[in-house]
């Protein structure tokens, strides 16, 4: 899918849906992480695989990056419902754009919605490794791209 919107109009969005919830302790937000996460596409079987599982998360988590045209496509499953919300949070902002537009993205919407506050220590370093590997994604493929040149 194409990403039109730039990093920061992506996260304002983001910010602004979390904006029209009550607080974290009604669930709602939550309820709205998991309903995302139940939209993300599915994960082919076959990238089910230990070399695509990201090390650090609690749960299991696999993500899968594809380089198309300049752009880095992402793909991601887990088996908790809460890392698959998380995960197609980070997803939305960063799929379909540069290595470069990812290597320099600050995610400053994780804090603005509150969410690294309000996870358990254990999913917040969940979280961190996820956007760790999507930005070391975006690395190899800067590398490699420029080893063409």
């Amino acid at each position: 899918m194409e990403n039109q919107q730039t990093i920061a109009a992506t996260e304002a969005a983001i910010i602004e849906d979390f904006k029209l919830l009550q607080s974290w302790d009604e669930d709602a937000k939550y309820e709205y992480i998991i309903d995302m996460g139940k939209n993300l596409p599915v994960l082919d079987e076959q990238h089910k695989l230990e070399e695509n599982k990201i090390k650090g998360c609690q749960s299991t988590v696999w993500l899968v990056a594809d380089y198309t045209d300049g752009k880095i496509y992402f793909g991601a499953d887990s088996n908790s419902v809460i890392v698959k919300g998380l995960i197609s949070m980070l997803i939305r902002v960063l799929s379909g754009r540069t290595p470069d537009e990812i290597i320099a993205a600050k995610l400053e919407f994780i804090n603005e919605i509150g969410m690294r506050s309000h996870l358990a220590q254990t999913r917040s370093n969940g979280l961190l490794s996820m956007v760790k590997q999507m930005k070391n994604y975006a690395l190899a493929y800067k590398i490699k791209n420029a080893a063409k040149v």
